[in-house]
């Protein structure tokens, strides 16, 4: 179109300059002829611009039909992705119910654990000076007299009293431990059982302060610590009567980080090895629990 307006005006301008050159027209009839020749010119800008408008709506209606098509398919796309995220949250949802179940069962569970440990921690320690204990969780290693129990000294020379010593501030720093962690500073109770450790290597609590020192970073929530810990009891003293304990530990603590295969494994060694222990009881149900949860998956 723009060629096309440029041709017509050279045409009609050029007429002018002919007819003037070649005297056709006065002056007068040129000036007219001019204005006339302006008049068409301004007739034909408009009607170009006109045309030019028009295409321009034409342009702009197609262009916005394209849009509506654009954000009709988008919001198509957003529906479904809408709808899919909803799906994954009513599973997510069904997923954290199943968890809160565990976890409180799990609490619970340790929780009876804990009144379980303590009960018999201060009843055995009562018995420490008397004989053996019979039950499988004791907090404490048989034959230790408590303080309360410990005899005066004897107004002996020094040398003389200097073996019972030992054995007393043992105890007192594992009962310092074990408060700790009876007081729910699990933290403390931690370090404290490993400065034992490091002060009584030796000693007969030394398998309960492993175990302890596990328990500590289980109720913590520090599960790999807590794995760690009883791993270390049951390497070091395989026989002792706190490893099925230490294996339940491990078991619950196998829950928490999601491994429920190895908890299943753990849960079925424990019941296999100690059948006849208090935490092979409470394996069985924990395993029935486990078993029941993935049935319904």
């Amino acid at each position: 179109m723009p060629s096309r307006f440029a041709l017509i005006l050279g045409l009609l301008l050029g007429g002018v300059s002919a007819a003037q050159a070649g005297g056709f027209f006065s002056d007068k009839q040129a000036h007219q002829r001019i204005d006339e020749l302006k008049q068409q010119l301004a007739q034909l800008q408009a009607q170009f611009q006109a045309k030019l408008d028009e295409e321009a709506k034409q342009r702009q209606a197609t262009e916005g039909r394209v849009s509506a098509l654009e954000g009709q398919l988008r919001s198509q796309g957003m529906l479904e992705l809408l709808n899919q995220v909803e799906r994954l949250n009513g599973e997510l949802a069904k997923l954290k119910g199943q968890l809160e179940v565990m976890a409180h069962d799990v609490e619970t569970t340790q929780k009876r654990q804990r009144d379980l440990y303590s009960d018999l921690d201060a009843r055995l320690r009562k018995l420490e000076g008397g004989g053996s204990v019979a039950t499988p969780q004791a907090a404490a290693p048989t034959s230790v007299a408590t303080p309360d129990t410990v005899p005066p000294t004897p107004p002996t020379p020094p040398v003389a009293s200097s073996a019972v010593t030992p054995a007393t501030a043992e105890l007192k720093d594992y009962e310092a431990a074990h408060a700790l962690f009876k007081s729910g500073k699990y933290a403390q109770s931690a370090e404290a059982f490993e400065k034992f450790l490091a002060t009584h290597p030796d000693s007969k609590f030394a398998p309960n302060a492993h175990y302890w020192i596990g328990y500590a970073h289980f109720s913590q929530k520090n599960y790999k610590a807590a794995i760690a810990a009883q791993q270390k009891l049951i390497q070091k003293y395989p026989d002792h009567s706190k490893v099925p304990d230490a294996l339940y530990n491990i078991a619950n603590s196998q829950i928490q980080l999601g491994d429920v295969d190895g908890a299943q494994q753990t849960l079925k060694n424990l019941i296999a090895k100690y059948p006849l222990s208090d935490a092979a009881a409470l394996a069985k149900k924990r395993l029935a629990a486990l078993e029941a949860l993935k049935s319904r998956n």
